[in-house]
């Protein structure tokens, strides 16, 4: 969604354009929190009304990082509610694979899949949802600080030391990083 392209379009066009280009990130993102795929989309749903009661003119730069911090205090208000601990699992991870793959190389993507999320579990809270962020969804440090309300410094600083205590407990054929 370009700057200029914002101030020009209608709340339900951006709206629109919002939930094409994030509706799936979100709600995988929010998986990983909530584990429950349909809590999940509430969640992202609730985001998306939210956005859409706010100013399009109020994201010049872009509602990316808004969305992944509102998405993430709501995720975390439910957590609350319900008095539910953080739990990831590897099906919150599971995507439908490249035509390209053979089920051969399907299956090994989803075990190495399963085999790295259990490592991230001898990480901190703070840690996996750092490399979860930068890794699976693809944020920056400023975005993953603007959605964490962590600094930029401490985002690569839990970057740093995630990766490398992960690299503790990975098995030897996947420490490719």
């Amino acid at each position: 969604m370009e700057s200029a392209h914002v101030s020009a379009m209608s709340k339900s066009q951006f709206l629109k354009e919002a939930i094409q280009e994030f509706e799936g990130p979100l709600v995988g993102y929010v998986n990983t929190i909530l584990n429950d795929l349909e809590r999940s989309k509430d969640v992202v749903q609730d985001t998306f009304i939210k956005l859409y009661q706010q100013d399009p003119q109020k994201f010049q730069k872009g509602a990316k990082s808004w969305l992944y911090t509102v998405s993430r205090n709501r995720a975390l208000d439910v957590l609350r509610k319900e008095k539910r601990a953080v739990v990831c699992e590897e099906s919150s991870f599971r995507s439908i694979p490249s035509e390209s793959l053979s089920p051969d190389e399907s299956l090994r993507s989803e075990e190495t899949k399963a085999e790295l999320m259990e490592c991230l579990q001898h990480l901190s809270d703070n840690q996996r949802e750092v490399i979860l962020l930068k890794f699976q969804q693809g944020l920056s440090y400023k975005e993953i600080s603007e959605t964490t309300g962590l600094t930029s410094s401490n985002v690569g600083f839990l970057l740093h030391t995630g990766l490398k205590k992960l690299k503790d407990f990975l098995p030897e054929g996947l420490m490719s990083f």
